[in-house]
């Protein structure tokens, strides 16, 4: 007889509600965004969705109607009535019995969630700055592919919780700085910018393609190229960038104060550059 234990309750195999045999849940097999909105209206949209029609192709999810993806989430965002809302959504590659490989029937699943930003909360993370520590990259080999796999992701971020951290910043085994838990990374020397270059390593970040734009109108000259960490130590400011919040400076990278302790300047004129330019990307 099969069997299936659902905390303390044993019931048979057939009566397993379908979503617990759901591929997301047992191999992490689908991929997903998250978008935002502000005051009503999604920012880079499309943006988010040609990236996430890369990601379904590049792990060979190809039976999705992006189209219908698209009116699901804006029927749904619409319903919400959220002004400042998170979006998450996700596909895995389907449900069925425990197997790597799969039936060839599989359908995929969607889910999607909306809750509320807490702007307040953000707005006082912006002001003070926040602390990073940083952590192995201990991910898989295609971070360019947004999938459900991130169990590094999370181990380096509750290691920075636990250091009072709001973020942690991996580097690899050669020593060179990647990207965030769950943000892109960037360092000031002065008046350049600087940021890893993007790779198989990296994931292609929509809200580092609006940095880039506001670091040019601000001017600051932009190097793409690898450091190592003693070197991000001694930059003049930093920041991360990340849908939910945009641009967040960080003051503390492990135990080095960054700058004076505050948000630095070139961070303040290029949150606001962005401020000034999301419009552009609202729909």
């Amino acid at each position: 007889m099969k069997l299936a234990i659902i905390e303390d309750e044993i019931i048979s195999y057939e009566q397993l509600p379908a979503s617990y045999c759901d591929r997301g849940l047992y191999f992490g097999d689908g991929v997903y965004e998250v978008v935002r909105s502000y005051d009503g209206q999604l920012f880079a949209f499309e943006e988010h969705m040609q990236r996430f029609g890369q990601s379904l192709a590049a792990i060979g999810i190809d039976n999705v109607d992006l189209g219908d993806i698209r009116k699901r989430i804006r029927s749904a965002f619409e319903k919400s009535g959220i002004a400042n809302a998170k979006i998450y959504w996700h596909i895995t590659r389907g449900r069925g019995p425990r197997d790597h490989v799969g039936g060839p029937d599989l359908k995929p699943c969607f889910f999607m969630t909306i809750t509320e930003l807490n702007e307040n909360a953000a707005a006082q993370v912006k002001a003070r700055g926040m602390k990073v520590s940083t952590f192995p990259d201990w991910r898989w080999r295609r971070c360019d592919i947004k999938s459900l796999n991130l169990l590094a992701n999370v181990l380096a971020a509750r290691d920075a919780s636990s250091k009072g951290c709001d973020e942690a910043i991996l580097y690899n085994e050669q020593g060179y700085v990647t990207e965030g838990s769950s943000s892109a990374f960037f360092v000031i020397f002065d008046n350049k910018l600087q940021t890893t270059p993007l790779s198989e390593n990296i994931l292609p970040s929509i809200t580092r393609i609006f940095v880039l734009e506001c670091a040019k109108a601000v001017g600051l000259e932009l190097v793409q190229k690898p450091y190592i960490i003693q070197e991000a130590r001694g930059a003049s400011e930093m920041f991360i960038a990340v849908t939910t919040r945009d641009i967040v400076g960080v003051i503390q990278f492990d135990d080095a104060v960054i700058g004076d302790g505050k948000v630095g300047s070139w961070t303040g004129k290029l949150t606001q550059q962005f401020k000034a330019n999301r419009s552009k990307y609202c729909s």
